[in-house]
């Protein structure tokens, strides 16, 4: 499904490591370097897709910028691809590379917050929770991702969708600063005076122009409790649920984000018995804003039907940001098919494959998600960042997760023969939510006039597309 490339080795491995180039990482990394044969390395190689087995020849644990550099001249020097590894979160294994480098930043994870300045740095390897545990301490936080366990970089480099976009923007919006390891092992620092061009690209245009070993984050004001949480409807009453959703989004404040999830209801107490496990539809809600003021704005997501649990009400920032983390579990296997929605029209006419494929899962972990965009997400100008489609009301993402690789063929035909009733209507996708990392799949993600600037600038930043182990920009050509 994901195919891996064996690399040529060009004798790394020469028996007593004689190259020059291997010899220096050894010496400098030591035991932070693996390679198969260990139980450190076994560990290190897995994927959160389990459907993605893939077995680097090296991987090099990095702890700051001087060890990403090194890995990322070594890996050139040898002739081996890199991929680079922050949250390990990428549904389609782009984290690791057959035969190649694997650029581990899990240890570079540290978190500084600035109050007065309202901003925050932190390490490449960093996750969503750890960030989030940091800034809300002091009272603050910026858009992150709906799962805490997902890393800040590539959800970052991609874009950000999360719970405060609709207010505070996507998460590359609020990237204000970068520490980046070039293609020729330079470390370069980006901000909106210093490389521009490259900041704009690291805002959307993924890991294609080097490896952001720290990120600088616009923090924003957050009270100690938010308003959160879903609102649960039964599977039957899913098209009268998404049809009046989707009527009153038009209307909500930008304070408020929410997202219609097609999910098996979890056995918590406060879902009626008879429904644990079952087929049901969640309104999901982020309220960014002193629980009082967000009471009345939520309170049509009460009234779409007949509700079955209401778990909406204060919760601190936090604890909204871990809520979905059950439901994706790292050692699933997994494929997503996503795509942006112009507005509510398309969204009508994506309903029918969009339901059914809610009341088709071949496998009870599997979840359909539409989740509504604007607000603060498009009024953000196509040139302070390379994300596409800003425009689009909604973004659905069609997410196959199951257990067995005997169920592989269902699943996959599952997600594809959905998304094929969907993909009319749709206007681009989501990178982050691509599991397919192809050519196609990867213009899909950007407006024409937004892939050629990318394209430009990775012919300046990266001419050797060295950096392509990722949803790919290759180099324009030269002149």
């Amino acid at each position: 499904m994901f195919p891996a490339k064996q690399e040529n080795m060009k004798g790394v491995a020469m028996a007593g490591g004689a190259r020059p180039a291997l010899r220096s990482i050894e010496a400098a990394l030591g035991d932070r370097l693996l390679r198969p044969g260990s139980d450190a390395y076994e560990r290190a190689r897995r994927l959160w897709n389990a459907m993605v087995d893939k077995r680097p020849a090296f991987i090099s644990r990095c702890t700051s910028s001087g060890d990403v550099a090194m890995t990322v001249r070594f890996a050139a020097e040898e002739g081996l691809s890199l991929a680079v590894r922050g949250g390990g979160h990428n549904v389609g294994g782009l984290g690791s590379v057959e035969g190649g480098v694997v650029a581990d930043l899990s240890l570079i994870n540290d978190v500084e917050v600035d109050g007065e300045s309202r901003t925050a740095r932190a390490g490449g390897g960093c996750k969503w929770a750890l960030f989030d545990s940091a800034t809300a301490a002091l009272g603050l936080a910026t858009t992150g991702g709906l799962i805490s366990t997902t890393g800040i970089g590539g959800l970052t480099l991609g874009g950000g969708i999360g719970w405060l976009m609709r207010s505070g923007g996507l998460a590359c919006d609020n990237l204000v600063g970068a520490e980046v390891v070039m293609a020729d092992g330079a470390v370069v620092r980006t901000s909106e005076r210093n490389e521009p061009d490259l900041l704009w690209a690291l805002r959307g245009g993924g890991g294609n122009f080097g490896v952001v070993t720290s990120f600088e984050y616009r923090l924003r004001p957050l009270p100690p409790q938010i308003l959160g949480g879903a609102v649960f409807y039964p599977l039957e009453q899913a098209a009268q649920v998404l049809d009046e959703w989707g009527d009153w989004v038009s209307y909500a404040p930008d304070e408020l984000t929410t997202m219609a999830a097609f999910v098996s209801a979890p056995p918590l107490p406060f879902i009626p018995a008879k429904y644990h496990f079952a087929p049901v539809v969640a309104i999901a809600a982020c309220y960014a804003g002193p629980p009082a003021a967000g009471e009345a704005q939520v309170a049509p997501l009460r009234q779409l039907g007949g509700a079955l649990a209401d778990a909406l009400g204060p919760v601190p920032y936090t604890a909204l940001q871990s809520m979905l983390d059950d439901s994706a579990p790292a050692g699933l296997r997994s494929y997503w098919k996503p795509g942006y929605l112009a507005g509510r029209a398309e969204l009508a006419h994506a309903e029918r494959g969009l339901l059914q494929a809610a009341a088709s899962r071949p496998s009870p972990l599997s979840q359909v998600h539409v989740h509504h965009m604007g607000g603060a997400v498009a009024r953000v100008s196509p040139d302070s960042s390379a994300v596409g489609f800003r425009d689009a009301e909604f973004a659905f993402n069609i997410v196959g997760m199951w257990q067995g690789e005997e169920d592989d063929e269902a699943n996959l035909s599952w997600a594809r023969k959905h998304f094929s009733m969907v993909e009319p209507v749709t206007v681009g996708a989501y990178v982050n939510f691509l599991a397919d990392a192809g050519a196609e799949a990867t213009r899909s993600a950007y407006p024409s006039q937004v892939h050629d600037r990318l394209s430009r600038l990775k012919r300046r930043y990266d001419p050797e597309n060295r950096f392509r182990v990722n949803h790919n920009i290759l180099p324009a050509p030269t002149a």
